[in-house]
């Protein structure tokens, strides 16, 4: 049985991986364990911040790590809070009205959602893929399914946020989902 482990305390994005690998055969997905220490996500864009932790934690783990780093990236706000997120508040709920707050009375909402995905194997890249979803952001959140922005983040396209979706349409339309796509045939070939 291989195994990939998910470097990520992030629930959430736990249980999408899950979902959308539970059927791959001959995979375990496993969390990450506790009590490997942390690094700091110093890159300047998704990809570099998802090597950095996919190098790392791929040194304490058996078989392969998956690490993604993944944001909001709002056109009016300079890209912002993209790969800076965390610095934006210390829950999603003061990282959602913070941009809401910078967005008051601003009429060009467009945004895009970014996700990178790193595979790495003690301690080298095996495997990198990136999506982005575009949409725009609501005057308030709208929706209670899904995590961080999914409730301040609406596609057109759907006429919903992706905290109206349930967990097979989003795995479907967002850019984590795109790139939940592009692993799995990854692993089926690995």
């Amino acid at each position: 049985m291989n195994k990939l482990t998910v470097a990520t305390t992030n629930a959430g994005k736990i249980h999408e991986v899950r979902l959308a690998l539970q059927e791959l055969p001959g995979w375990t997905i496993e969390p990450l364990p506790a009590g490997i220490p942390e690094i700091e996500e110093s890159g300047v864009t998704f990809i570099d911040n998802a090597t950095l932790k996919a190098t790392h934690y791929s040194r304490y783990v058996e078989g392969l790590a998956l690490a993604d780093d993944s944001g909001l990236c709002v056109k009016a706000l300079g890209n912002l809070p993209g790969v800076w997120t965390a610095r934006y508040g210390t829950t999603p709920e003061g990282r959602n009205q913070w941009v809401l707050n910078q967005m008051q009375g601003e009429r060009n909402r467009d945004a895009a959602f970014h996700c990178a995905f790193v595979v790495a194997r003690s301690g080298s890249v095996v495997w990198t893929t990136e999506a982005s979803l575009p949409g725009q952001v609501t005057q308030s959140p709208i929706g209670d399914s899904g995590f961080g922005f999914d409730p301040i983040f609406f596609v057109p396209e759907l006429q919903k946020t992706l905290a109206q979706l349930t967990a097979e349409e989003k795995n479907l339309w967002s850019a984590r989902g795109q790139a939940l796509r592009e692993l799995k045939l990854f692993l089926k070939l690995a």
